[in-house]
């Protein structure tokens, strides 16, 4: 089976050659295309997120060698969310690429995020099926490029990181405590005390509340080792 123009561009961007077009094809197909047709990329879809997140995970443990689980888990869930997903599908050329209904293409739907992040991971399955692991690592790691580099390197949200921590363990939510508030309303210093149910506590302060919540949970991080 031909691939389009803008298939075979896909390829040189992805850097693989497939030896059954088909999957690639597959992997393209959105369910809106024709409902006679059963063919869509959903189960591609499914068998990429895995295939992806074992590449990420992998990438991560030899791009930081000393990092902690707790430190890892956020950046990983960083580089396989459905939008990072989406915006590479989009800088590598997966919307052109598509084949989608006409009332898709009409609504936008080369553009929309849903449809890119679901469609790059069925490519990344596409690729696994056709040549393997290693082409698919090789693939993802190319157009992945330098946010793997630079996830380490990130300054993660204290509060979302300190969430995700508390998550993974299955605990309770931190709980944020505005503990007193000092100086004029043109000069507040706000002091919040953040706990967790294992009685673990932390302060911060600062001019605004999030930005002393921010800093209390960063404390706490610290307290935990976490960071």
């Amino acid at each position: 089976m031909k691939l389009t123009k803008n298939q075979k561009l896909l390829c040189k961007q992805l850097d693989y050659t497939f030896v059954n077009n088909e999957l690639l094809i597959d992997a393209l197909t959105h369910s809106s295309l024709n409902k006679s047709i059963k063919v869509d990329n959903q189960r591609l879809e499914f068998l990429g997120d895995r295939v992806l997140a074992l590449v990420i995970a992998d990438a991560l443990l030899s791009v930081d060698l000393t990092a902690r689980e707790g430190q890892l888990a956020p950046r990983f869930n960083v580089l396989v969310k459905k939008e990072t997903c989406a915006e590479i599908a989009s800088n590598i050329g997966i919307g052109s690429a598509l084949l989608i209904g006409r009332s898709e293409v009409i609504s936008g739907g080369r553009q929309k995020m849903a449809i890119l992040g679901d469609a790059m991971e069925a490519v990344v399955a596409a690729i696994y099926l056709d040549g393997g692991l290693d082409s698919a690592r090789k693939s993802i790691l190319k157009v992945w490029g330098d946010r793997l580099i630079e996830a380490p390197k990130k300054s993660f949200e204290s509060k979302s990181f300190l969430q995700e921590w508390v998550q993974a363990r299955g605990m309770s939510p931190p709980i944020y405590e505005e503990i007193k508030r000092i100086g004029p309303d043109h000069a507040p210093l706000f002091y919040v005390e953040v706990s967790l149910d294992d009685g673990e506590t932390a302060f911060g302060t600062a001019a605004s509340k999030r930005a002393a919540e921010q800093e209390a949970a960063g404390n706490l991080l610290k307290r935990l080792s976490v960071r």
